[in-house]
């Protein structure tokens, strides 16, 4: 089988032939069809993400494809069954074994790259907005880098929510998707004038925030009282530090949220989560944007968007083609 493989953190990855596994005890076995890319995915090849997968390994955090062979002790999903899987590596390839207790079954609604590109993104959104944040009905949800992978879900799972929307994202083209998707208002990143933006529009009651740098803290001075700014990533390779007497005077919560550890010590709620979600899919109530499908020998120029930050949505790739 074809495989992407990291043999060095902070080298190149490599497209390789290898022989398609065997799964092990609690193991299936996948015939990837697709495979969602992720910022994570990049900061894993440099050795920069929570998770430090042994060398060599094949990337790629999450994918969809078709239930190939069970492995011992395992009595399902039955083969030929559709499933998405969060497996931390592995996606990167045509064939792969995963815990059968963490593969998601594929409604019929979905497509295979839509699978592949779903889980990571509307579970983070979804998660950290209802759970983490409890984001009520009515109140003001402000989104940084709303035209990204995850950013944009954020939008959309706000909107149903009943939040009223304001998203940020860079130039004309980008702000359109994000109002698409459902933002009421929108601002460009580079505006320089952020925080008096936000305060006219009447201040933030939750900020979503996988981007870091400067715009977490140009918001941080735009939330209302018992506001809670949700920090989801650092895109811009700028961990913000947290003034303890700003939290403190305007009684603003700052919360950290990584998706993929409820997986370790709350997998029930990650998985309730996720059965609303394929829910509200099957309702045509969510819509993931993909802007690239590319092929499995293009995997490095995939990446590559997220980097140069060119990609709306997700980028996905045909790991059979």
């Amino acid at each position: 089988m074809r495989a992407w493989e990291i043999a060095d953190l902070g080298g190149s990855s490599v497209l390789t032939e290898r022989d398609v596994p065997i799964a092990k005890t609690g193991e299936v076995l996948l015939r990837i069809h697709a495979c969602g890319l992720n910022f994570a995915d990049l900061l894993m090849a440099e050795g920069r993400y929570q998770d430090r997968p042994d060398l060599p390994f094949i990337p790629g955090l999450e994918c969809a494809g078709v239930v190939e062979a069970l492995g011992p002790g395992v009595n399902g999903p039955a083969i030929g069954s559709r499933v998405a899987v969060y497996g931390g590596q592995g996606g990167l390839a045509e064939y792969g074994c995963f815990p059968a207790d963490q593969l998601v079954p594929i409604p019929d609604s979905m497509t295979m790259a839509e699978a592949a590109g779903f889980l990571i993104a509307y579970g983070t959104s979804h998660l950290a907005l209802t759970h983490k944040a409890r984001l009520q009905p009515g109140e003001t949800l402000f989104v940084l880098g709303a035209a990204g992978g995850v950013g944009l879900t954020a939008v959309e799972v706000g909107r149903r929510l009943g939040a009223r929307v304001i998203a940020s994202a860079r130039g004309a083209e980008k702000l359109a998707v994000a109002r698409a998707a459902g933002a009421d208002e929108v601002i460009d990143s580079d505006a320089p004038d952020l925080k008096d933006r936000l305060r006219a529009l009447g201040g933030v009651d939750v900020c979503y925030d996988p981007v870091g740098g400067a715009a977490f803290d140009t918001t941080l001075r735009a939330m209302r009282p018992d506001g809670r700014m949700l920090a989801i990533g650092f895109a811009s390779g700028t961990v913000p530090q947290v003034p303890a007497n700003l939290l403190l005077v305007k009684n603003v919560s700052v919360m950290g949220f990584w998706w993929g550890g409820y997986r370790k010590f709350a997998p029930g709620v990650l998985r309730d989560s996720l059965a609303a979600l394929m829910v509200w899919h099957a309702e045509a109530r969510l819509k993931l944007h993909v802007s690239h499908l590319l092929p499995l020998a293009q995997a490095a120029e995939g990446l590559a968007l997220l980097r140069d930050r060119a990609a709306v949505g997700k980028v996905v790739i045909d790991c059979q083609a």
